[in-house]
């Protein structure tokens, strides 16, 4: 039970980041915040290849974390989008201190602000999907942590 749990939470973060990386190249570029919901991502299926590899309750612990901060950075993108806190002045309002260079070129790379919704649906921004969907993967991570594994090894 907890194999299958995990496989479907590490499979879960794969789709996602999948999904993430063909919105990009179909010309919805990241922002700096979008970019840093992708890591933890990338640590839970790490975990969930480790999990297979060295059974142990503890990865799933690590994968419920991955993917709890996963969702933490998505709710605090979602209010940036949406005006209730601030987020990073590298990539709100006017971008303060993230340009560097001539100022006049349009040569160099387009800076994405992580205020502004470039996508949504249902009224929700791709933020607040990665939010939802991964509050459901860290749901499948603890189940997975809780359940009784007969091959789990002792670290």
């Amino acid at each position: 039970m907890a194999r299958t749990l995990i496989f479907l939470a590490a499979a879960g973060s794969t789709l996602l980041l999948a999904g993430a990386y063909l919105f990009q190249f179909l010309g919805y570029l990241p922002c700096q915040m979008c970019l840093w919901q992708r890591w933890p991502h990338m640590a839970a299926i790490a975990l969930g290849v480790l999990a297979f590899t060295v059974p142990h309750r503890a990865w799933a612990w690590a994968g419920a974390l991955a993917t709890a901060l996963t969702a933490g950075i998505g709710i605090w993108h979602t209010g940036v989008e949406r005006a209730l806190w601030d987020g990073p002045a590298s990539c709100t309002g006017g971008g303060g201190g993230a340009l560097s260079g001539d100022l006049l070129s349009l040569d160099g790379p387009r800076l994405i602000m992580c205020d502004q919704v470039s996508w949504a649906f249902l009224g929700l921004s791709m933020p607040s999907w990665n939010a939802l969907f991964s509050l459901g993967l860290m749901v499948l991570w603890i189940a997975a942590a809780r359940a009784p594994d007969p091959e789990e090894t002792p670290l």
